[in-house]
């Protein structure tokens, strides 16, 4: 469903819009917000369902989410606005956990379940029949039947119906779940379990019913804009085509200027600094064999996955600072007293930037899809701007982490340009990656046996990579594509060690 305008994507732009437009215009929060279930879902034309009422209850709790907040107790009487005080703030604030499940938007899909459909042909063979291995198939009125209390869920009867007539039911969310996360309430409904979640929010994207929505900060970054202070954007590769497929940087970049942005900076400088840093760490560490492999560290639903299910594997994670808390600091050198908002395709940043281990420097995080909500609350059409800056911070190299396999390319890239020239001996770099958490799980395992060792390997949460990531708002093959050619336009194409002048950022 990535890049297709479905209602689910048309409300939470909507949801995002209509909390720009409290931040931007309202006078009464409290009243305005209570309001607003009425004003998005009228009486006249209900968006999606037959119930309004039901409706107007689906959009109360996210707006609560858009605005920061959780969602509402089942079981007593609270109003949408309540606690909004301690959001009403210009500055970063985060209840958590950050990915919740509406209860009322859920619609307790089944988990795994074999069933026959209306193609069955009732014919004579019935090897559907033939290959339970418990017996829990008949045929009733001419056609199979499968007994749910006796059927295993091995899928013999799918694989060998010869009408595709078995239909294998799934819940969304849960198939999306590359670490199982995805739980049952006592009414069957889906539920988080937030030990075991990463935040990656690929469930969020994949419930057709959108009943499941992270946490935002748009309306306290339109405070601090509102406050005065110098607010300064950094965005990630990924941003390219998300805002129009013929949008140039230039125009994306006075967008953020005219929505009172004070800079805008590329978050690929950081990129371009972790490659070089962990190109060194390879040569110094993986290719002399005192470690035995390097993970990547610049996805944080990545990172998470490895110490949360393989903490054998934390000595070899790469302590180099993401490329969005690389940024940062860069930006608080020349900058000191601004605040900095990440604006990007990823959930799970909302959390890197909370956490307390690493000083992350980074005051909101915001997707591109909040991102579309305050520019229509706004009134900028992107393509109507006049092209006049220019976006000419990063490399080549370090645009490409934005794609799948960009971040092991460029690390590799540097390694050849800076280590194996005239060196006499070229070092082989052993490349490996992995897209979405079940793969990841998989690769993270095959290292922890010995099967990976002398590898980079990068892991991506999101299949596709950023490009994929929850906050998107294309297609995934059309964002990569946009992608490509960002990189293609830099000036150089790899960070080189005078260029960058490599200081500790401290």
């Amino acid at each position: 469903m990535r890049g297709i305008d479905t209602e689910v994507r048309k409300s939470r732009k909507r949801i995002f819009k209509e909390i720009a437009n409290l931040a931007y215009h309202s006078t009464n929060l409290t009243d305005d917000m209570e309001a607003l279930p009425y004003v998005i879902v009228d009486s006249v034309d209900p968006d999606s369902r037959d119930d309004i009422y039901r409706d107007r209850a689906i959009v109360r709790e996210r707006v609560r989410l858009a605005m920061g907040m959780s969602l509402r107790p089942e079981d007593a009487p609270v109003h949408v606005s309540a606690g909004v005080e301690e959001s009403n703030i210009a500055e970063k604030y985060y209840e958590p956990p950050l990915m919740q499940v509406i209860p009322s938007a859920c619609n307790k899909c089944p988990e795994n379940n074999y069933r026959v459909t209306d193609r069955c042909m009732g014919c004579t063979a019935h090897p559907c029949q033939e290959v339970c291995p418990r017996g829990a198939i008949s045929m009733v009125d001419g056609h199979s039947h499968i007994d749910q209390e006796k059927c295993i869920r091995c899928g013999k009867c799918k694989a060998i119906c010869p009408y595709d007539a078995i239909s294998h039911q799934v819940r969304p969310c849960a198939a999306a779940c590359g670490v199982s996360a995805i739980k049952n309430d006592k009414y069957g409904r889906a539920c988080i379990d937030n030990d075991l979640c990463v935040s990656c929010g690929q469930c969020m994207v994949s419930c057709p019913f959108g009943a499941i929505a992270d946490k935002s900060q748009i309306f306290q970054l339109i405070r601090a804009i509102q406050s005065g202070r110098k607010i300064i954007a950094q965005v990630a590769p990924a941003f390219a085509g998300q805002f129009g497929e013929n949008v140039t940087p230039g125009q994306f970049k006075t967008a953020l200027k005219m929505m009172g942005f004070a800079d805008v900076y590329e978050t690929a400088i950081g990129a371009d600094m972790g490659a070089m840093a962990e190109s060194k760490h390879y040569v110094e560490k993986v290719a002399t064999g005192e470690l035995p492999f390097l993970l990547t560290s610049c996805c944080p639903s990545w990172a998470m996955l490895a110490k949360k299910f393989f903490p054998e594997t934390i000595g070899s994670i790469s302590n180099e600072l993401t490329p969005m808390v690389a940024t940062a600091r860069v930006i608080k050198k020349e900058h000191p007293d601004a605040g900095i908002v990440f604006i990007g395709p990823c959930a799970s940043k909302k959390l890197e930037a909370s956490r307390r281990t690493v000083r992350s420097d980074v005051d909101f995080v915001i997707t591109f899809e909040e991102l579309a909500g305050m520019f229509e609350a706004k009134g900028i059409v992107l393509e109507e701007i006049e092209d006049t800056e220019k976006m000419e911070d990063a490399t080549g190299a370090g645009r490409g982490y934005g794609v799948a396999g960009g971040v092991a390319s460029a690390i590799e890239e540097c390694i050849r340009e800076h280590y194996n020239e005239g060196e006499g001996v070229d070092i082989e770099v052993n490349i490996e990656h992995a897209e979405g958490l079940t793969d990841c799980k998989k690769m993270l395992m095959l290292a922890k046996v010995g099967k990976k060792n002398g590898c980079l390997i990068e892991g991506m949460a999101c299949p596709g990579g950023c490009v994929a990531g929850a906050g998107t708002n294309i297609a995934i093959p059309a964002a990569a594509k946009a992608v490509n050619a960002f990189k293609a336009e830099a000036a150089r194409k790899i960070p080189s060690f005078d260029s960058m002048q490599q200081e500790e950022i401290e």
